[in-house]
């Protein structure tokens, strides 16, 4: 098997309580049923589903598009990062949050601390220059300036993902 094909075959990963972790490539995957440490999930009634083999001298190994692990501590503890600069940036895709630009990128208080907002996920945006000089010390609808999505605290990305998958399968 080529190592492109251990890329482009993504594996979904599902914790002991079956909440979708992860997509992993076919390598992994095979480490983790080799070693026990999960075993293969079908999410088919009716047992159509894709599997993958992989061939040694002495196994072959079929590696369905669903595990699930076996072993625990895989629902680790996750803490919402801290509201810096490095955060907000990447919450906000590196894109000003009035106009969309990716330059000269500041933090911005939706509510100005002037005004008594605080230094929090749901009051900060990453914002270009021009458009925090432009808001000032006022806030979007006194400066008419409309954000383009509501400011909230990150989602632990395992809750991010489990949400995606169950979403891509409802369509």
């Amino acid at each position: 098997m080529s190592h492109v094909l251990y890329a482009t075959r993504p594996v979904i990963l599902f914790s002991q309580n079956y909440l979708p972790m992860a997509e992993i490539n076919l390598k992994r995957a095979a480490v983790l049923l080799v070693t026990d440490r999960a075993v293969p999930l079908s999410l088919m009634e009716s047992g159509d589903e894709k599997v993958w083999q992989m061939r040694s001298p002495h196994r072959i190994l079929n590696i369905p598009k669903h595990i699930r692990l076996t072993v625990g501590g895989s629902d680790r503890i996750w803490k919402v990062p801290p509201v810096n600069r490095r955060e907000v940036l990447r919450r906000d895709r590196h894109t000003c949050q009035y106009c969309g630009s990716q330059k000269q990128l500041t933090l911005d208080h939706v509510i100005p601390r002037a005004q008594g907002g605080q230094h929090t996920w749901d009051n900060v945006v990453a914002a270009c220059s021009p458009c925090n000089t432009k808001k000032g010390a006022c806030t979007p609808l006194q400066s008419e300036m409309a954000l383009q999505r509501k400011p909230k605290a990150p989602m632990n990305p395992v809750v991010a993902f489990a949400e995606q998958f169950w979403k891509e399968r409802k369509t």
